[in-house]
């Protein structure tokens, strides 16, 4: 929805084609045109492309890789694909899409691509800094972050004493904060950073206002994510709602000495 505002504003004209259900009911009266497209119907997709006459789209939001789990049902051509891959880890799955798109065409553009504001700067983005202990726990899950992105596991960890509760799978962000605050208890930081091979045109890491409350419901002390490389939704209601319950945001890039 921000991006679609975004992109009128600056004379775009969007035609939105939600995977979900969901998605669909949120554009609906936004986008100037709205279609549905089956998430497993690849060809459908590409077809529907062409039949807009669509030379470049911006993929937003996230398709939870569990899906493939719970009996979708693919079309030939996503089968296909699907079956080429070595692994069917996030990157290799969607770099086959945008593949196939290219194939089509169709360029897939960065998906900061009208919304590069989003991007935070580095540094404390709550009133309230860190303490040298809050601080060592959000280098050192910053750090291990990093490392389970570089393996393409997931974008995220929760740590607290230097020691790592959660590691993000499959399950996603919220559930491993879930997972670690049970896990740890109150004091918990998380850590949420992109991947040293990012590909900004899929998998953005992102927070908003869902992944704080999911921090006031762990009573966790932290948050660290990604200087210019890991999308803020609704600053200053996150941040606003941040101090309230005595958490500490911070955004920091991979370039500051350890």
């Amino acid at each position: 929805m921000l991006w679609t505002k975004a992109a009128q504003q600056k004379g775009y004209r969007v035609y939105a084609f939600p995977l979900l259900e969901q998605v669909d009911h949120s554009l609906t009266g936004i986008a100037d045109q709205v279609s549905g497209v089956n998430i497993g119907a690849l060809n459908d997709l590409i077809n529907t492309l062409h039949q807009y006459d669509i030379k470049q789209l911006v993929m937003i939001g996230k398709v939870e890789k569990s899906l493939l789990f719970k009996g979708l049902v693919l079309d030939s051509r996503l089968e296909g694909l699907l079956a080429g891959l070595k692994q069917l880890n996030d990157d290799s799955i969607l770099l086959g899409i945008v593949s196939e798109l290219a194939k089509e065409g169709i360029e897939v553009l960065p998906q900061s691509f009208l919304i590069e504001e989003l991007f935070p700067r580095k540094g404390v983005l709550t009133s309230r800094p860190p303490d040298q202990k809050l601080l060592t726990d959000l280098n050192y899950a910053f750090k291990i972050a990093r490392e389970i992105g570089r393996l393409d596991i997931g974008q995220t960890v929760v740590v607290k004493n230097r020691t790592i509760l959660a590691v993000e799978a499959i399950e996603g962000t919220d559930q491993a904060i879930i997972r670690g605050g049970e896990l740890g208890g109150p004091g918990i930081v998380v850590a949420k950073v992109s991947k040293p091979q990012q590909d900004f045109r899929f998998d953005i890491p992102t927070i908003g206002e869902t992944t704080i409350e999911k921090l006031i419901a762990v009573n966790a002390s932290g948050l660290v994510i990604e200087a210019g490389k890991t999308f803020l939704l609704a600053r200053e209601q996150v941040t606003s709602l941040a101090e309230e319950n005595g958490i500490v945001i911070m955004a920091r890039d991979f370039a500051e000495t350890e």
